[in-house]
């Protein structure tokens, strides 16, 4: 019951504040997403402590991932990503610390890819010239109820694992009508500029693609949880855990968004 109560309050504290910086845009959405960035990139490297992480690195390619997102393109990004490579290797270099190098750098380099493109395509697509605002809020809005639905419709319905392997406790009765209450937020979102911006059809199919994308996501992060031998990232947001078990279906539903979009309009 605590931690229900927990996840509602935090939500109901949470989501207001995060919807009103969408709707401002540009630098507002940029400091929130640049601070959960940080936040969950800290727990990924705590997590992940044993393989020896370069925090500096991450971190500084996180940011730059995110300032070229916001003020240029994914050209400058990728730059940003393939500079943490060589200042990852240095770093480790100039340390001389034991353990394998390989690892230490591949798992400094998973933190800004994963999670520095998947917060900056939200900024893409907020930052999309025609009903960027829309698409942005779209996103948020069906993997909140995508991730909410699939929690109680688990804990109501559930008797089918659905990934037992990564995460004993999704059930495949969770999955449906988590993907059901997506489908349905996505229409209901986009209905109202279905003459303008994306039909019935394209709409119902941009659901579905989040549908399958968030739960990929989290089911992404609980795979790295098992590998790590730990339950929660963290405990900064109570119920829902750390900053990166709340983020970790939008790091690819932003992205499988992004580009759906994108093919629609182009």
């Amino acid at each position: 019951m605590w931690n229900l109560a927990s996840r509602l309050l935090v939500v109901a504290l949470g989501l207001p504040l995060v919807l009103g910086l969408v709707w401002l845009g540009h630098w507002w959405l940029f400091a929130l997403v640049a601070v959960a960035g940080v936040v969950a990139l800290h727990e990924l490297y705590t997590m992940t402590k044993p393989l020896r992480p370069i925090g500096i690195a991450g971190h500084a390619g996180l940011v730059g991932i995110l300032v070229a997102l916001e003020v240029s393109t994914t050209t400058w990004a990728l730059g940003a990503l393939l500079a943490t490579i060589g200042l990852a290797f240095l770093l480790k270099g100039l340390a001389g610390t034991s353990g394998s190098a390989t690892v230490s750098v591949a798992t400094t380099l998973l933190g800004p890819a994963w999670i520095g493109f998947g917060l900056g395509f939200v900024l893409l697509l907020r930052a999309m010239p025609a009903h960027g605002r829309l698409a942005a809020f779209t996103l948020l809005l069906a993997v909140f109820a995508d991730d909410t639905f699939a929690y109680l419709g688990g804990r109501a319905l559930g008797r089918h694992k659905l990934a037992p392997a990564l995460s004993p406790g999704k059930t495949l009765e969770g999955f449906l009508v988590g993907s059901a209450a997506c489908v349905f937020v996505t229409f209901i979102a986009l209905y109202h500029d279905r003459h303008t911006y994306l039909p019935v059809g394209q709409a119902l199919l941009l659901g579905l693609v989040i549908a399958v994308a968030a739960p990929a996501g989290d089911l992404f992060e609980s795979m790295l949880k098992r590998d790590m031998g730990v339950k929660d990232t963290g405990r900064i947001l109570g119920g829902h855990g750390g900053m990166l078990d709340r983020l970790d279906a939008i790091l690819f539903a932003s992205v499988a968004a992004f580009y759906t979009i994108l093919a629609y309009t182009t």
